[in-house]
């Protein structure tokens, strides 16, 4: 399995892990996929939760409000889309 799917995997399953509405930051991801190299994998972190996002399985928000993680300067965080929302993500 190749790194990405292995970072988008580690995502659901840690956010499978958490109660609804509960997020998580990328480097969780990323210590989950590599607990030695996790910085190295900060930007294919963000890029997996940005096609998760995409895909509208999840939201990336920073200050609580949805953000596009490929534009977002600084920590984000990462939550499962709630499916009665409304909000779309552009990300």
């Amino acid at each position: 399995m190749g790194i990405d799917r292995r970072l988008e995997q580690a995502i659901g399953e840690l956010l499978g892990s958490r109660r609804p509405g509960g997020t998580i930051c990328p480097s969780e991801a990323a210590r989950a996929v590599d607990p030695e190299g996790w910085r190295a994998l900060m930007p294919a972190a963000r890029a997996a939760a940005g096609r998760l996002a995409s895909a509208g399985t999840v939201e990336v928000t920073q200050g609580g409000e949805v953000v596009d993680v490929a534009t977002a300067r600084g920590p984000v965080r990462i939550r499962r889309r709630d499916p009665s929302s409304s909000a779309t993500n552009s990300g």
